[in-house]
Parts: C-alpha cells; sequence; structure tokens
C-alpha cells in the first residue's frame, strides 16, 4: 500500500479526489498526512474530516526561512523523498510554468498567449520551480469564449484524474514515464 503525504495551500479538491480513490479502492493507498502553509486552507478541512494527521506550517509562525524549512522537514520534505514527491501544474511544462506562475496567473497567460490548447502537468519536484520530469500530461482545448474560470473549471478537472493516475501507477509498481 502506498502511503501518500499531501502538501496544499488551498481548498483541497486534488486531495479529496485522492482520499476518494483511496476509499473507492481505485488506488491502493492512504493518505498519512496533509501539510498546507495556509491555516484555513480547504485541505486541512478535508483531512481533519477524514480523520487524517493535518499539519499547518507557514512563514508567519516560522518566520526565519531555515525555521520554516526545518519545520516542514518535520514533516514531509524533497530531502528526505528525493525523486518521490510530485506536483501538479496547471499547463502543459515547460509552458507557463516557473516562479510566479501559480493559480489563476498560469490561465490568464494562457488566454493571452491564444494557445489552442493547454493541460495538466505531473511532474516530479526538483529544486527549481516547475522543472521536474513530466511524468503524466493531459491535454485540454481551449475553446472559443473560453475565461480564466471555464478554463480552470475543465484544467483542474483533469488535474484530479491525472494525480490519481499517475499515484495509481506508482502504487502498482508501475515506472513513471518521465516525458
Amino acid at each position: 500500500m502506498l502511503r501518500i503525504g499531501v502538501l496544499a495551500s488551498h481548498e483541497g479538491t486534488t486531495l479529496q479526489a485522492i482520499i476518494d480513490a483511496c476509499a473507492q479502492r481505485h488506488l491502493d493507498g492512504q493518505v498519512v498526512i496533509v501539510i498546507s502553509n495556509n491555516s484555513g486552507s480547504g485541505a486541512l478541512r478535508r483531512a481533519a474530516a477524514a480523520g487524517i494527521e493535518a499539519v499547518h506550517v507557514s512563514s508567519v509562525a516560522h518566520r526565519d526561512p531555515d525555521s520554516l524549512d526545518t519545520a516542514i522537514c518535520g514533516a514531509r520534505t524533497r530531502a528526505a523523498f528525493p525523486g518521490r514527491i510530485l506536483n501538479t501544474h496547471p499547463a502543459l511544462l515547460p509552458e507557463f510554468g516557473g516562479q510566479g506562475m501559480f493559480g489563476d496567473r498560469v490561465f490568464e497567460a494562457v488566454l493571452a498567449a491564444k494557445e489552442p490548447e493547454s493541460g495538466v502537468s505531473v511532474h516530479l519536484v526538483e529544486a527549481e520551480y516547475d522543472t521536474g520530469a513530466v511524468v503524466r500530461e493531459k491535454r485540454v482545448p481551449v475553446l472559443p469564449g473560453d475565461t480564466v474560470a471555464s478554463l480552470k473549471a475543465r484544467v483542474q478537472a483533469c488535474e484530479r484524474e491525472a494525480v490519481v493516475n499517475a499515484l495509481a501507477a506508482i502504487a502498482s509498481g508501475e515506472r513513471l514515464n518521465e516525458t
């Protein structure tokens, strides 16, 4: 059984998809900890509701960067699990990735560039933002008249599916395709 730790900042819909996939046995795994840098995140509420350990770490509670890193390391970290931490990005990397490219900024950039498609990338976490090998991606067409909200909704639905599929592949012993 795959033991899963989740780092989440916002509502936790991807976390919920993972919790549900485990409960429905679509994923041979168990979420064992959820860490958030946002004390009011939906992810922490979802973890608590599911009886999963929930930890809040933030730069407010840990003003010194080394202190924050130590707090995160005490729970789960890239250094403790090299090559075993995945991230999702709401675009096809390497386009529209990197520092500062998160949330609605990504969807705004895709629409401003008049791209015919976007999507989601599931990638390994490296020291630099969004640079790890892409192990799964799912393409999403950009439709005429798309807004940030409409494109975001379609990409986020694919994101949940892509991350669950990547975790299920890991749990079954499949080697992830690095593209």
